[in-house]
């Protein structure tokens, strides 16, 4: 017949310090995810889809915005050299929409030929 193993067991008065930090560390997990939740939930979101350098001095940017409530934003899109410099910048109006996703696409003008172009915010 094979033996249980043994269970360590807390020494004698301290069941009582193992079950409040127990319940602490129960209560620090339930409060930073309601704090996690709280700061993200109803908040804009976006996805850059992608982007083509058209020549040396224009990138197209297209990206998806997700707006709860449908109401209208403004997203900055901007364009990145190869150092990752910005080298052109733009502010987009989305109009408020039924719709809570929209799908937006910006030609930006540039100073130098970038190589790629990101949405860098949107509120």
């Amino acid at each position: 017949m094979p033996s249980r193993p043994i269970l360590p067991r807390p020494a004698p008065g301290q069941l009582r310090w193992w079950v409040i930090g127990t319940v602490g560390i129960l209560a620090g997990v339930a409060l930073a995810t309601w704090w996690g939740l709280s700061a993200t939930l109803g908040q804009p979101s976006w996805q850059t889809l992608g982007y083509k350098v058209v020549s040396d001095g224009e990138v197209r940017v297209d990206f998806e915005v997700h707006r709860p409530g449908g109401r209208a934003l403004t997203c900055t899109v901007e364009a990145l050299a190869r150092d990752f410099a910005p080298v052109g910048t733009s502010r987009v109006e989305v109009p408020a929409g039924v719709d809570e996703t929209t799908t937006e696409s910006v030609t930006l003008r540039t100073t130098s030929r970038a190589v790629t172009g990101q949405v860098k915010t949107c509120s």
